[in-house]
């Protein structure tokens, strides 16, 4: 980067840790640390949420997913908006008259200690692994532009995280992210107006979205059901996992994960919450779309400019420099050839369709092309797992930053880094904050007399946000094998969060069950739900569905024969 760059990225950054630190300097004890006072409006609630959930891996490697791969992934979130209706008419009202500090506070005065206890390590291990994957993904940007070991810039990340994240608390990431989330939006809107403006004379927006739908980029809805080849219950994004898993997950997100949670109750009363929650479900799909759209612009750039056959640039220099170099130098060079076919296809397929002319021979030669393209990709991808078995192969999360270094102008690069650097900021910021209130409000905090102070437990959860912080750091230290990141922090979340949500559906709707049964369900639930995706019988999306009905239905079915045990237990002393 330029100096004008790094001018840019340091200015932006340290002003809002500035303002983060300013704006936490009156937190000196727990309702003020875990939930602002209840001061926050239905407007820093929206923001709060947004930002939690729009983590730098949304902006990092959603562009690169709908670049690989279209834009189907949206449908992943066509279950959210119906989830926050039920959240409104169920879970807030009953967490505001409670006036609880966490979501599992509820389980114990529902159940019992040993359920409140299973769900919080639940959720604590989820949302650990989940932000040290979050701390990764902004990492990578660091290694790729210093050329730094990728374990260092995981310590300096996380390092320049913790010193934000210890000192403030849910007021200061609340008004944090209001400042995060302007920056990222500008700098996302930025980034797909260069898209189009870096385009040859000519050929403008439209144009560009044309090519990127004729090569298949831009498939939202995808409605079909193949059960003769993988089946649709292992389709990652169609329409039904979308509406179905994308509900089950959107309601245990949001509903039962500290981090969401912790964020909504922060509101001045049940109708800011709600507010907040509802405008999400209508920001949040919009959203989504549109940074989905910058991956498929960036597509449409890429046709009519010269693409790398791999975008993890230091991958490619290590296999440049191994006994491979020559056989991945030749796919590079067939790739190129490649690139410029379809330069010259996607202009004559844009020429005939500005002068009204037939397009099916140019559309087939184009996909065609892009097909041969993306197979000369995978033979590329062979050759670097033979020099380096242990590498991550899959160059997602660098094809956005690929752009933004090699076509942004000066002091743009700085701003778009710093927007991805936020982005992060914000949703890790909330999880460390979400890690500690269940650390000390559900685990430590019943286990101590009464005779603790507020201060100790205040200071006692800003020991908690270092030690999760350092947790969430050596996490990260193994996220590079873990493929497109956007998708691997959502394959871990599914494999909790179904079995979380089961236990509140049960706690709200089935007043017989007790905790015996549903501790033991969720027990039995999660070690199936593991074992589903480790024999990959369906997607990850489905995993919620099953997890949240596995639970409902073991409880169900152990309750009568606890009772049954019970009494004849009773009858036999």
């Amino acid at each position: 980067m330029s100096a004008l760059d790094w001018l840019v990225l340091s200015l932006t950054l340290l002003s809002v840790i500035a303002y983060g630190v300013y704006k936490s300097r009156h937190e000196k004890n727990l309702d003020s640390y875990f939930k602002s006072n209840n001061s926050m409006s239905w407007f820093l609630i929206l923001l709060s949420i947004m930002g939690t959930q729009a983590s730098a891996i949304t902006f990092l490697s959603a562009p690169g997913q709908a670049y690989t791969d279209g834009m189907r992934f949206v449908q992943y979130y066509f279950g959210l908006p119906l989830a926050m209706v039920v959240l409104c008419i169920t879970f807030v009202p009953l967490f505001h008259k409670l006036k609880v500090f966490t979501a599992y506070e509820f389980l114990e005065q529902r159940f019992d200690k040993k359920t409140r206890i299973l769900t919080s390590l639940l959720f604590l291990i989820q949302r650990g692994l989940s932000t040290g994957i979050s701390i990764y993904a902004p990492s990578i940007i660091l290694s790729s532009l210093l050329g730094w070991n990728i374990y260092l810039t995981n310590l300096v990340m996380g390092g320049l995280l913790i010193i934000y994240t210890v000192s403030g608390g849910a007021k200061a990431i609340a008004h944090t992210q209001m400042q995060q989330l302007a920056i990222v939006f500008a700098g996302m809107f930025v980034a797909g107006y260069m898209m189009v403006h870096l385009l040859p004379d000519g050929i403008g927006f439209f144009d560009a979205l044309h090519v990127a739908g004729k090569t298949g980029k831009l498939n939202v809805i995808e409605t079909k059901i193949d059960i003769t080849d993988s089946g649709w219950w292992k389709d990652k994004y169609n329409i039904w996992s979308g509406l179905i898993g994308g509900f089950f997950l959107a309601l245990s997100y949001f509903g039962t994960d500290q981090s969401q949670v912790g964020r909504y109750l922060t509101a001045k009363n049940i109708n800011e919450s709600r507010m907040g929650l509802l405008m999400n479900g209508m920001v949040k799909v919009p959203m989504q779309f549109l940074i989905l759209l910058v991956g498929a612009l960036l597509f449409s750039f890429y046709s009519f400019y010269k693409a790398p056959v791999f975008f993890n640039q230091a991958q490619s220099e290590k296999v440049l420099s191994s006994p491979y170099a020559s056989e991945f130098s030749s796919l590079s060079k067939t790739y190129d050839s490649l690139n410029v076919q379809k330069q010259r296809y996607s202009t004559e397929l844009i020429g005939a369709m500005q002068q009204h002319r037939e397009t099916n021979e140019t559309q087939q030669l184009l996909k065609a092309t892009e097909a041969a393209a993306q197979k000369t990709r995978k033979e590329a991808v062979e050759v670097i797992k033979k020099a380096s078995p242990a590498t991550d192969t899959n160059d997602t999360n660098y094809i956005f930053l690929y752009f933004v270094v090699h076509h942004l102008p000066k002091g743009l690069v700085g701003l778009l880094i710093a927007m991805i650097f936020l982005a992060a900021w914000g949703s890790i910021a909330a999880a460390l904050n979400s890690l500690a209130s269940t650390s000390v409000i559900d685990l430590y905090k019943p286990s101590q007399s009464d005779k603790r102070t507020e201060l100790h437990y205040y200071q006692l959860s800003k020991r908690y946000t270092l030690a999760w912080g350092v947790f969430c750091i050596a996490v990260a230290m193994f996220a590079s094998k873990l493929g497109s990141l956007i998708e691997a922090v959502n394959v871990l979340g599914s494999l909790f969060y179904g079995t979380i949500l089961g236990v509140f559906m049960v706690a709200f709707y089935f007043k017989r069950v007790k905790g015996d049964a549903v501790f033991y369900a969720a027990l039995l639930t999660e070690f199936l739900v593991i074992g589903i995706y480790a024999a990959n019988i369906v997607s990850f999306l489905w995993l919620n569905v099953i997890g949240c009905l596995l639970v409902l239905c073991c409880a169900l079915l152990f309750q009568p024969m606890l009772n049954k045990l019970s009494r004849t237990t009773k009858g036999t002393a």
